[in-house]
C-alpha cells in the first residue's frame, strides 16, 4: 500500500498533522485491507458496523468532535483509498454528529456525541426526499408541535439514506412552517427505536452501501431532539455541509491516489511488443495528467480546510471549489487506470475496478458538481 503523501500540501499541515497521517495509512493497510469487500446489501450493512467499531475504538473519528477539517481529511483520504465503505461510514458519523456540535442542544450531545465518537452508535443524516433533492427548501417531511408532550410529530420520507436501518440515530431535516420555506425548517435527532421510524426499503448501488429509504410516520420525539433556534434548520444544514464538503474532495484523492498507484506498478511491470507498458508515451500522458489532477485537487482540497481550522466563518467558495474539482478529477484519474489496466481493470475482484463503482457517486453527494459550480459562481458575483 502506498502511504499517505502529506510532501504536496506540507504548507497547510501542521506536525501533528503529518504524524496523523503516517498513523492512519498504517492503520488502514494492517486492520482494513486484509477485510473482504463486501458482496452484497446485506454484507455491506454488517461490514459497516463492524468498521464503526475499528475506527472509533482506533480513535480515528476524534477528529470530527475536535472539529479539525485537516485531520478529517486525512482520515478520509487514507480510508478511501483501501476501504471506501469505511470512508462513508466516517463521513456518516461527521455529517450525523456535526449539526450537534453546532448547535446549543448540551441534551443531543450528551446522550449521543461520545457514543458516535467512540463508534458504539451509528449516525445517519437524513435530508435528501423523493422529491426534493439539491432544492433542500422544498422538503416535504414535517415536524409538528405534539400538543400533549411538548415535543414535535416528524412525518414523512427520506431517501438515499446512508445507514438506513443500521443506524442508531437519525439527523432529520424537516419543514415546521411550510410558509416561511428555507426559514421554516428544523433540525431534529430522532432515535433509530422511536415508534412509527421504519425503513421502507433498500436501495442497491453497484458499490455496497448500506443505503435505503426511511419512513417517519408520526414519530414522536421530545423538544429536547430539535438541534437549530426556531428557524434555522436550513441554515444549521448548509453550515455542516460547508466544513464536511471538503473532506468528500479528500476521500476523491484517496480513492484517486490508489488507482494511480495501481495503473503505475501496472505500467512498470506490464509488457508489450517488447517492453513495459510506461515506456509508450500515450501511457506517460495518461500518468502525467492523473498526478497532475492528484496534485491539483489534494491543495484545493486542503487549502479548504486549513482556511475553516484558522478561523474563516465560511469556507462555502473554498469548499465548493474543492469538492468539485477533486471528485471530477478522481473520476478521470480512475478511468485512465482501468484503461491502463486493460482487462484486469474490469475484473470485480481488482481494486481499481472497486474505485470504478465507488468513486462516481462523489459527484453526486453532498452537492452534485453543478450545485458547486452554481455555489461557485454566485460567490464570485456575490
Amino acid at each position: 500500500m502506498v502511504p499517505l503523501d502529506t510532501a504536496p500540501v506540507r504548507a497547510f499541515l501542521d506536525d501533528k498533522h503529518v504524524t496523523l497521517a503516517e498513523r492512519v495509512s498504517e492503520f488502514a493497510t494492517r486492520v482494513l485491507a486484509p477485510l473482504a469487500e463486501p458482496q452484497d446489501d446485506a454484507t455491506a450493512r454488517h461490514q459497516a458496523r463492524e468498521l464503526l467499531g475499528k475506527l472509533g475504538a482506533a480513535g480515528w473519528l476524534q477528529p470530527i468532535r475536535d472539529q479539525d477539517w485537516r485531520a478529517c481529511c486525512i482520515v478520509r483520504e487514507a480510508l478511501a483509498a483501501v476501504s471506501p465503505l469505511a470512508d462513508a461510514v466516517f463521513a456518516l458519523q461527521a455529517l450525523g454528529v456535526v449539526p450537534m456540535l453546532l448547535s446549543a442542544n448540551d441534551a443531543m450531545r450528551n446522550r449521543w456525541l461520545e457514543p458516535a465518537i467512540q463508534g458504539r452508535a451509528m449516525a445517519s443524516f437524513a435530508m435528501t426526499e423523493p422529491d426534493a433533492g439539491s432544492d433542500v427548501a422544498s422538503l416535504g417531511a414535517t415536524a409538528e408541535p405534539d400538543g400533549d408532550g411538548g415535543g414535535y410529530v416528524v412525518s414523512g420520507t427520506k431517501t438515499f439514506i446512508s445507514n438506513a436501518g443500521i443506524a442508531d440515530f437519525y439527523t432529520v431535516f424537516a419543514t415546521t412552517d411550510r410558509a416561511k420555506k428555507d426559514k421554516g425548517i428544523g433540525c431534529f435527532v430522532v432515535p433509530a427505536d422511536t415508534a412509527g421510524v421504519r425503513m421502507v426499503r433498500p436501495l442497491v448501488l453497484s458499490a455496497p452501501h448500506p443505503l435505503g429509504e426511511v419512513a417517519f410516520e408520526k414519530a414522536r420525539v421530545s423538544s429536547d431532539c430539535r438541534l437549530d433556534a426556531a428557524g434555522e434548520g436550513f441554515k444549521l444544514g448548509l453550515a455542516t455541509l460547508d466544513r464536511v464538503r471538503a473532506t468528500v474532495g479528500a476521500a476523491a484523492c484517496g480513492m484517486a491516489a490508489r488507482a494511480l498507484a495501481e495503473a503505475l506498478a501496472h505500467a512498470k511491470s506490464r509488457h508489450q511488443f517488447g517492453k513495459p507498458l510506461a515506456d509508450f508515451q500515450l501511457i506517460q500522458e495518461k500518468l502525467a495528467r492523473m498526478a497532475t489532477d492528484l496534485t491539483a485537487a489534494r491543495l484545493l482540497v486542503y487549502r479548504a480546510a486549513w482556511e475553516k481550522d484558522r478561523g474563516a466563518p465560511r469556507v462555502t467558495l473554498e469548499a465548493a471549489m474543492a469538492k468539485a474539482f477533486a471528485t471530477e478529477a478522481a473520476q478521470r484519474i480512475v478511468d485512465d487506470a482501468v484503461q491502463i489496466l486493460g482487462g484486469r481493470g474490469v475484473l470485480a475482484d481488482h481494486p481499481v475496478d472497486r474505485l470504478y463503482r465507488s468513486v462516481r457517486a462523489l459527484r453526486i453527494y453532498e452537492g452534485t458538481t453543478e450545485i458547486q459550480h452554481l455555489i461557485i459562481a454566485g460567490q464570485l458575483i456575490k
